[in-house]
């Protein structure tokens, strides 16, 4: 059996820090934690954290690439360079996430994963695909491309759906005809259906939710709050996403996307236990180009880099962030004011659950032994998959 001590640390578990901590493994689990010196343990090796942060590994559920590779692009090494990537920063599983594309390539990109996710590689685990789209609403679709958007049907989504046992989740706009039959299918087969890119009301977000929904998609973005319809205000799915306790939200807090005030907000108002943080990276995440691609070098679409951000050309919207995980739970430290185990739980055990991941996300006992140093700042200096070193600076 190999036994690791890694001691004096700052343990974040996801509802205390432990001030001289120590995490105890043995063959890539986490078999103890606790402070001060643990008991008798045999032969180890011991790392010492040197005071640092020691930290769950994070859990990207929502990313499109990242280092100069996106995963539309439809081989292996895109998948496998762009967790390379996110590793060095602190993600140590992703759910690669696909756009709205032809249904060839969206075919090509669930036979790619499947391969990527198998072979041997250095990045972050490859967890299980997202399908983001075609099923959006016009009136919301952000960045996604308007040629491939449509409504969803029987004979399309469960050939789909035949095509690959990895996918784990689909974003869908639940006010479209045939939605929430799609929400029911994909609660019968055990994929999580999230809201997004819609242009619901809040009667149709509440309804979409006793339909098998049970995420909304980077939450504001890409979805109508409050507005007036025939001079009335109508509730959209902004506020259904606070009026459900119950339900759980996405939300990219890289600077830009959303502001300090809605941070606060949605922190208030939903707690840790219900925030997923995601980048929603694009291929020039973790680089410093500033010209770019959205989805696949052959079918996708240009965008530009600045004030942090990617826009589409034109500046009209945002077409996803470069942000990096780490980079999220600093702006919630420092922008909305949020606890640093509490940031780190929205970044960790919260997707975890979310997702089904029943024993990642946690610095806890049988958990497995994905673990972060990283400083004050969240730069992060170490990262660990199953308790084996696989990034230091």
């Amino acid at each position: 059996m190999a036994v690791t001590l890694i001691k004096n640390g700052k343990v974040i578990t996801p509802f205390r820090m432990l001030k001289d901590g120590y995490v105890v493994v043995e063959d890539g689990i986490i078999r103890d934690v606790g402070t001060g010196e643990p008991g008798a343990l045999g032969a180890h090796d011991t790392v010492d954290a040197g005071g640092l942060y020691v930290s769950p590994g994070f859990i990207d559920i929502h990313t499109h690439g990242g280092g100069g590779y996106d995963y539309m692009d439809n081989d292996v090494e895109s998948y496998h360079g762009a967790a390379r990537t996110h590793l060095c920063f602190g993600t140590t599983t992703i759910v690669p996430t696909t756009l709205t594309s032809t249904n060839e390539e969206l075919k090509l990109s669930l036979e790619t994963f499947k391969k990527a996710k198998y072979l041997p590689h250095d990045g972050a685990y490859l967890h299980g695909l997202h399908l983001e789209g075609p099923y959006f609403s016009m009136a919301n679709k952000g960045a996604q491309d308007p040629r491939y958007i449509r409504d969803p049907k029987p004979e399309e989504y469960n050939e789909i759906l035949s095509w690959s046992d990895e996918i784990v989740r689909w974003s869908i706009a639940p006010e479209l005809p045939g939605a929430l039959a799609l929400g029911r299918e994909l609660r019968r087969r055990g994929i999580v259906a999230s809201a997004g890119h819609t242009d619901a009301e809040c009667c149709q977000g509440l309804e979409a939710f006793e339909h098998g929904f049970t995420l909304l998609t980077h939450f504001y973005s890409a979805m109508q709050g409050c507005r007036r319809i025939n001079a009335f205000r109508h509730a959209g799915m902004v506020e259904a996403g606070y009026l459900m306790d119950e339900c759980d939200v996405e939300i990219i807090a890289d600077g830009c996307h959303l502001p300090e005030d809605c941070l606060r907000l949605i922190y208030q108002t939903k707690g840790a236990q219900h925030i997923c943080l995601i980048t929603d990276s694009l291929r020039p995440a973790g680089t410093d180009v500033k010209e770019s691609i959205i989805g696949s070098k052959k079918n996708g679409n240009p965008v530009i880099i600045e004030d942090g951000v990617a826009k589409l050309p034109d500046r009209s919207a945002f077409a996803g962030s470069v942000a990096t995980t780490n980079r999220l739970v600093r702006n919630m430290i420092e922008l909305a004011d949020v606890p640093l185990t509490q940031a780190v739980r929205m970044a960790s055990a919260t997707p975890a659950r979310v997702m089904g991941m029943t024993n990642k996300g946690r610095i806890s006992p049988d958990y497995q032994a994905d673990i972060l140093f990283f400083d004050q700042n969240i730069d992060v200096s170490a990262v660990y998959l199953k308790g084996e070193l696989k990034f230091s600076k």
